[in-house]
């Protein structure tokens, strides 16, 4: 079971700050489960612009090629600055 976490303004967009989801199947990197998501809730649109969402596969940082197994906490959020 994935366990899916939205912070900051991506929660704002989608309105939601987490969800439980099994692995669909088909689905076995970030990048088509970014595809799943998109494409079962338009809602979830903004999730599919890579320079605006970063993605972290159990609390590290991991591209959109990045393997999920089926047991993972997954995390969109935004790009963060500081000064």
């Amino acid at each position: 079971m994935l366990k899916i976490h939205y912070f900051a303004s991506v929660r704002e967009q989608l309105a939601k700050g987490s969800e439980s989801l099994a692995l669909p199947s088909g689905v076995a990197t970030v990048a088509e489960l970014v595809d799943y998501l998109v494409n079962s809730d338009a809602t979830n649109a903004p999730l599919a612009d890579a320079r605006q969402v970063l993605v972290a596969v159990n609390q590290s940082v991991s591209g959109r090629d990045h393997p999920l197994q089926g047991d993972e906490e997954v995390a969109f959020f935004p790009p963060v600055t500081g000064g």
